[in-house]
């Protein structure tokens, strides 16, 4: 990847991640959005889609509401898009397989977003106490910088996070990815489908369906039925 497509890629990490929790909420921290962006913006859209389809589902049912921290999805989404794009650029390879190694790379970096978005609420608690003593003493603008001091928190959080599925991602697919591409080549289609019905059973999880075990068991006979039909 260039400068230029770094930049892009930490620029919208910065703030595609604040609006995760910390501003608007306006959803573009999606996967489903994010990653299509990332890719429309790096010139590989069709890999963002993808990324952003792979992942959406597993995700839905995980939202950072409360003191609820999930992995951080937001920087895996632009993440994989652009080890998409880098192994792209380093080893020739491109297309679903080459998205799914990428996407199953970056999923367990995700917890590295998830600490980082630990301390920098852990961050923003210290923050929150010294406001509370400016606002006692009428301090204004002390206010106003430690509100910025804790976006810029969340701001930097976002940032590393990306930066490390990046480069730990980078580290690890450029010499295992062309060893492992002809094996997902192979499973074609069959890992493509499990990325669906895990989420499926992820989401199922979430609902209060007192026969969710049911629903996810009929629905898999029914894909099976489907693809064997085919």
């Amino acid at each position: 990847m260039s400068v230029a497509e770094y930049l892009t890629t930490g620029t919208l990490a910065v703030l595609l991640g604040l609006d995760r929790t910390a501003f608007l909420q306006c959803m573009v921290s999606r996967p489903l959005v994010a990653a299509p962006l990332t890719g429309w913006l790096l010139g590989v859209p069709l890999a963002g889609f993808e990324v952003g389809m792979l992942l959406e589902l597993l995700w839905l049912g995980r939202l950072p509401v409360g003191s609820v921290i999930p992995p951080d999805d937001t920087q895996v989404a632009i993440g994989a898009t652009a080890l998409a794009l880098t192994m792209e650029r380093l080893l020739g390879l491109h297309g679903m397989p080459m998205v799914i190694l990428c996407v199953l790379t970056a999923i367990p970096l995700g917890k590295l977003g998830q600490y980082a978005d630990d301390r920098a609420r852990q961050a923003n608690d210290r923050l929150a106490r010294e406001a509370l003593a400016a606002a006692a003493n009428g301090d204004d603008r002390r206010i106003e910088r430690l509100h910025l001091c804790g976006l810029g928190h969340f701001a930097l959080a976002g940032l590393l996070t990306c930066m490390a599925i990046v480069a730990a991602g980078t580290a690890l697919l450029y010499p295992l990815a062309p060893l492992l591409i002809g094996a997902v080549r192979e499973t074609g289609l069959s890992l493509q489908y499990s990325f669906t019905l895990i989420g499926a059973a992820v989401l199922l999880g979430t609902l209060n369906v007192s026969r969710g075990l049911y629903l996810f068991g009929v629905a898999f006979v029914a894909t099976l039925l489907v693809l064997w039909l085919r």
